[in-house]
């Protein structure tokens, strides 16, 4: 295996956990009422989903560049931050 080979198989690896995260994080959004972003501060679920989905369609079109970086971001934003406190806001007490 020369270099090049290997640059390959790690942009690949790296374009598809960055794929599974933005995918599962746009899902995830679709998921939560409406109303549970607002109550639980986070903005509107429109921004949310809306964001999510046009990285993921970045994500697939343009590859792994310095440009998906802001959406890769706020994908992990929304799955460390966003999600707990919308899952804290929906669940049954």
């Amino acid at each position: 295996m020369n270099l090049f080979e290997l640059q390959g198989n790690v942009t690949l690896v790296l374009f598809l956990v960055l794929l599974v995260v933005k995918g599962f994080a746009f899902v995830n959004s679709v998921l939560y009422p409406t109303q549970a972003y607002p109550a639980a501060s986070r903005g509107t679920k429109a921004a949310w989903t809306i964001g999510l989905g046009i990285g993921l369609v970045a994500h697939l079109l343009l590859g792994v560049l310095i440009v998906n970086l802001a959406f890769t971001v706020a994908a992990l934003v929304y799955i460390l931050d966003t999600r707990p406190a919308l899952a804290e806001v929906t669940s049954p007490r």
